[in-house]
């Protein structure tokens, strides 16, 4: 049985009991439902528990879930804040549609069936005309698991654009190249050596379901190593820091591959089988006999020149820290564990080649999916099938995935404004949900020049609880709900398990519980706040009201035909249908699987996922099949299904070979035969390159702060904590300069510059400087805006260039919230992030966000917070990196290979050009 030490049981949710804190000494007691859900504060997916008031009808407090397998009852500072965003006197309560010019600041109050109708009829015109390629979809964080691009896809849309090449593209390159998989699922608990690179694990992907098993890891004894030129929170725990120069960490995981080779330290029987060697022979070196022997002497020769003097000297760490450093790894045989989301691969050109020779140490020591290892998500993250599928869409968007760009792992989003200021395409109706491109984007003045042109975009519509940068510049913005106020499955690959997490709008459960009839959640969230379950259902009702264009069916409910589907039908069905063993789980209580499931928030799928390569092909797969026993492969029609392992046919990996691909023939195909097999490229901020004598730094603009995440955290116990980013500098750099802390600093890059404070510091490499990329926000209006966490700004047109100059920061106000009037802080940061051009790496696609920049002390006109921009020669620089790629087509005139992932897949007839 659970014992529940620091969470009330699960028993007691429906009346939990306790202590008003606010009435001390006396001893008041509430009354509380305890209703769980699932934060979306970030894309962990914790579970979360909202303590409802049964006399007020308020959340009173948000804890962790302690029933989660991701989170185990456990939530950062950015889940607990939740009841700040619900309060937050500055949040939107109802749709808004503009009352003017699109930036003007006029609003107007509509009613949910003006907003419907509208831009309903709107896409119903656009569909009937033959028009869906001009409506896109422009999400950030999802916070859900299929349910928009099942929209979509019901629409008969390519139309799902995403934030993902300014985060994580080139990390997803360079693992699926490898494994099919295009991220990792680190079993950090169980590892022997840990090594991650950059900061990011610390602070950002996965945060608190990856940060209390690091921790958990080195309790249990592991090694944890970390390559990061910045001593962040994560550097400063690790046992060995590696501060190695930006884009240099290739050279040192390949000197480690080079110690691991030399000195046998790899798992020689799980290379053997579980590698490509064959490929590689007969594509690279045909003139070796095809034997297992000859492929390991010829990764000795391969990567023979990365001795660890070699590594010490590209990447400044000394070489006996290297070689320490690869024989932790070296004896962690089967239990090494690593992940690399953002950081070095996101920072750099060629970034997705340091991702594929991290991932050759996880392959040499036998530790893919293994106990204490790196697991596969497509094993560990479980994905609930929903009622009907809508036929995939049959064109392809080249505003999403152009020509130049075949390869590129996601949408190339931030090239979009560039897209259209060449005129290859035009937007009808542009929905951004969760997203905020004008702040967190590179090159946000292109983003608003776009945003208001209205030729480029005909209706902006903006789903969104808070005002954003680009929220000002929308036709409509329509007010979704947060954590506690939305239905969605989500579940992500935390450990080696899967589970499904539900959110739920808590205060609607709660009315519900009360007895109350509900037909919409905006009738039981505060204000008219509607969540995007039932918004996109509603939408899909009014584009497609008599079923004629076959579009609504996919939204009729399962149990009562021709008629709109409910929250509970839907996420009922699916619980009743596509989750194994929760309907049998549920009976043992005498409930229904989404009762079970309103009660508990979550429901464990599997546990202890191991090894998915190793699962036997079924009957239905061998059908027709073939034995290639001198390849050690399971054909059907000439294409391998499987591998053969000590004479069993077993699944493999998600690729073409069905085995995990040191050699990449996918590369050779599409015209990048260079980087076939991992490889260690200098970055286009290569410390060789900077001209420090003339003032020349590296910037490292991205690594997080654990307390804040994009635009959903600028409330008030989070600023308090956080609420300004000064510019890193190491002490001989500043001294250099006659710089100190608190000093005024002008950073300035190719199209523009930003003024900051200096912080001096041993923390950080001479010639690197480091800024959050997390602050920075800013309103144009006095009072529309999160006034706790932006400053008030006025923007000046000077030709094709931009001056943001600060009126003020924060300042206290009064407002419902009595903590408004108590704000202490003023500067909020400096948005960086405006004064980079698009850099985009030209086959991942990602931006490389690491900036060549020269540092100056401020003059005298200069003033906190000012910013210049000049977007023609940030245009300029775009043409400059596209004209880096190999343009589509590739094999069998294909616009991408067949076997890539796409977030929404076309038909397969719109693969070809």
């Amino acid at each position: 049985m659970t014992v529940f030490r620091s969470h009330p049981d699960p028993a007691t949710w429906d009346d939990y009991v306790d202590f008003e804190s606010t009435s001390w000494p006396k001893k008041n007691r509430r009354h509380y439902w305890i209703i769980p859900s699932v934060c979306f504060n970030c894309e962990s997916a914790c579970g979360i528990l909202a303590y409802v008031d049964k006399e007020q009808l308020t959340v009173r407090k948000i804890e962790g879930n302690p029933l989660h397998p991701g989170s185990r009852g456990r939530t950062c500072a950015k889940g607990v804040v939740t009841p700040n965003q619900l309060e937050d006197p500055d949040r939107i309560l109802y749709p808004l549609c503009r009352d003017g010019d699109r930036g003007s600041g006029k609003w107007r109050q509509v009613s949910w069936d003006e907003a419907l109708t509208d831009i309903g009829g709107r896409i119903r015109t656009a569909i009937l005309e033959n028009r869906r390629h001009e409506i896109m979809y422009h999400v950030g964080r999802p916070g859900e698991d299929g349910y928009a691009n099942r929209v979509l896809q019901a629409w008969g849309l390519d139309g799902h654009n995403s934030h993902t090449n300014v985060c994580s593209s080139s990390a997803r390159l360079g693992h699926f190249l490898w494994c099919g998989n295009d991220r990792p699922s680190p079993d950090y608990a169980n590892a022997q050596t840990i090594l991650l690179l950059s900061s990011h694990l610390e602070t950002g992907h996965y945060f608190n379901p990856h940060a209390q098993r690091i921790i958990e890891g080195q309790t249990n004894g592991a090694t944890l190593i970390v390559i990061d030129p910045r001593l962040s929170n994560t550097s400063a725990k690790a046992d060995v820091w590696l501060p190695a120069y930006s884009g240099t960490e290739g050279a040192l995981l390949l000197a480690m591959v080079k110690v691991l080779l030399d000195e046998e330290l790899y798992d020689r029987e799980f290379v053997r089988t579980w590698v490509d060697w064959r490929g590689y022979l007969r594509a690279a070196r045909p003139e070796l006999p095809v034997t297992f022997d000859h492929f390991i002497g010829a990764l000795k020769e391969l990567y023979a020149p990365f001795t660890p003097d070699f590594a010490a000297d590209e990447t400044g760490v000394d070489a006996a820290r290297i070689v320490d450093a690869a024989r932790a790894v070296g004896r962690a045989r089967g239990t090494f564990s690593t992940h690399n989301w953002r950081s070095a691969a996101a920072g750099n050109l060629w970034g997705w080649q340091i991702t594929r020779c991290l991932y050759l140490l996880v392959v040499l020591t036998g530790s893919v999916g293994t106990k204490g290892g790196v697991g596969l998500h497509l094993s560990n993250k479980f994905v609930p099938k929903h009622p009907t599928t809508p036929p995939p869409p049959d064109y392809w968007n080249e505003l999403l995935f152009p020509r130049e760009y075949p390869l590129a792992y996601f949408e190339m989003s931030f090239l979009l404004p560039h897209f259209l200021k060449e005129n290859r395409g035009k937007l009808d109706v542009y929905f951004t949900r969760v997203y905020n491109p004008v702040w967190t984007n590179p090159d946000g003045f292109s983003w608003m020049e776009m945003l208001t042109d209205r030729d480029k975009i005909g209706l902006h519509v903006a789903l969104t609880p808070t005002w954003s940068e680009t929220a000002w510049f929308a036709d409509y913005i329509l007010p979704m709900g947060l954590g506690t106020e939305r239905h969605d499955t989500m579940s992500q690959e935390t450990h080696a398990a899967q589970w499904l997490g539900f959110r739920q709008p808590v205060l609607r459960v709660a009315r519900e519980k009360r007895g109350e009839r509900i037909n919409a959640t905006y009738e039981a969230n505060p204000g008219e706040v509607w969540e995007e379950s039932e918004f996109w259902a509603a939408l899909t009702w009014r584009i497609d009201p008599d079923g004629a264009l076959g579009i609504r069916q996919h939204f009729e409910s399962p149990y009562r035909p021709g008629q709109p589907v409910t929250m509970d039908e839907y996420y009922g069905w699916m619980f009743e249908n596509s989750v194994p063993g929760l309907p049998e789980t549920a009976a043992q209580e005498q409930l229904t699987p989404l009762a079970y499931m309103r009660k508990y928030g979550v429901f464990k799928v599997k546990d202890h996922v191991y090894a998915p390569y190793m699962a036997p092909l079924d009957a239905n797969a061998l059908g027709g099949a073939s034995l290639d026993h001198d390849n050690e492969q399971v054909l059907k029609d000439g294409t391998p299904i499987g591998v053969i392992v000590d004479g069993s046919p077993r699944a493999g990996f998600s690729t073409p070979s069905r085995r995990l691909e040191f050699f990449s023939q996918t590369l050779v195909d599409w015209g990048w035969p260079e980087h076939a097999v991992p490889r260690y490229v200098p970055g286009h901020v290569h410390w060789r390159d900077i001209k420090r004598e003339n003032g020349e730094f590296d910037l490292l603009p991205n690594f997080r702060l654990p307390t804040l995440i994009h635009t959903r955290s600028p409330v008030k116990w989070l600023y308090e904590i956080s609420h300004d980013t000064p510019l890193w500098i190491a002490t001989p750099d500043a001294r250099k300069y006659g710089i100190e802390s608190g000093d005024l600093v002008k950073v300035r890059t190719r199209i523009g510059y930003f003024v900051t404070r200096a912080w001096v510091t041993e923390g950080i490499r001479p010639g690197v400087l480091g800024m959050s990329h997390h602050l920075g926000r800013w309103r144009l209006h006095e009072e529309m805006g999160n006034r706790n966490a932006s400053a008030l700004v006025t923007i000046d047109r000077q030709g094709t260039g931009y001056k943001v100059s600060q009126v003020h920061g924060a300042q206290p106000f009064a407002s419902t919230d009595p903590d408004s009037s108590r704000i202490w802080w003023s500067e909020v940061g400096v948005h960086q992030n405006l004064t980079f051009p698009v850099q985009p790496d030209p086959v991942s696609g990602m931006h490389c966000w690491h900036q060549r920049v020269t540092l100056e002390k401020a003059g005298p006109g200069d003033h906190y917070g000012d910013i210049f921009v000049d977007t023609a020669k940030s245009h300029e620089v775009y043409k400059e990196w596209i004209a880096m790629t190999r343009p589509a087509p590739g094999p069998g005139g294909l616009r991408r290979p067949l076997w890539f992932d796409r977030p929404l897949r076309p038909a397969a007839n719109a693969y070809k050009v």
